[in-house]
């Protein structure tokens, strides 16, 4: 009887450890892999930067107003939290020289009177921006039925370069006063005289004498030429020029 119970009890002993061990090690191991997943997590989530969906388009204004409703425009921007979708608004200016009494004088105008170039996103936030401020209409090629047709980069970048040219340019009286000579020399003349006006010579040996504009020869480039016919001894004689050599009588 003695040697019967005492089989099951060293067999009971002698297994009983082995589980032991067996669950400390199936403990031990799941935080070690734990960490893994944890070290990656800041990798993986981080996100990417969102890429602007602005665009830049063309917007019917109330013309010689452009100024004003620009500045409007930016004020509203700013009061309805809206800069996320509303970027740079910009009227484009352009100089041309004019030629009066004989002096020249570089005057910036509007390239495109009663237009605006916006850069938007085109949303129903800032399609309400835009109708609820005064004088401004609708946006070039959209309609009731379709969204407006944004610009191409290229007439973008055209249109960029032209502004920031002029921009830069501006500063103190040395900066204004290059700017200006550098613009009689590449800006567009703008003549206060047709064919058919009756001008008047400055200088030289026809000097004072008058006669009407006959031709203007080459008058986009940088110096024009003028045909005038001048009466010397009783017959018409038609004398060519430069364009500052005259003034409108």
């Amino acid at each position: 009887m003695s040697d019967e119970n005492e089989t099951p009890t060293d067999a009971v002993a002698t297994d009983a450890p082995e589980p032991a061990a067996d669950t400390a090690t199936a403990v031990a191991e799941p935080p070690a892999d734990a960490a893994a997943p944890a070290a990656e997590t800041p990798a993986a989530e981080a996100p990417a930067a969102p890429a602007s969906s602005k665009k830049w388009y063309v917007v019917k204004v109330q013309s010689g107003r452009e100024d004003s409703i620009r500045q409007n425009l930016e004020r509203r921007v700013k009061l309805q939290n809206l800069e996320p979708f509303v970027g740079r608004i910009v009227v484009p200016v352009e100089k041309i020289t004019e030629v009066r009494d004989g002096k020249r004088r570089i005057k910036k105008v509007k390239k495109f009177p009663g237009y605006l170039f916006c850069e938007v996103e085109f949303n129903e936030h800032v399609l309400y921006l835009f109708r609820e401020t005064s004088g401004i209409g609708d946006f070039v090629g959209g309609s009731l039925t379709k969204p407006p047709l944004p610009m191409s980069d290229r007439e973008v970048q055209r249109m960029l370069a032209d502004q920031d040219e002029l921009l830069g340019t501006e500063g103190g009286a040395k900066e204004k006063k290059a700017a200006e000579e550098e613009a009689i020399g590449k800006g567009r003349i703008k003549l206060d005289y047709e064919v058919g006006d009756t001008v008047k010579v400055r200088e030289g040996m026809f000097a004072n004498m008058e006669g009407p504009v006959t031709e203007i020869a080459d008058r986009d480039s940088q110096s024009p030429k003028v045909k005038v016919t001048l009466t010397i001894w009783g017959r018409p004689v038609p004398v060519d020029l430069d364009y500052w050599q005259v003034d409108r009588v």
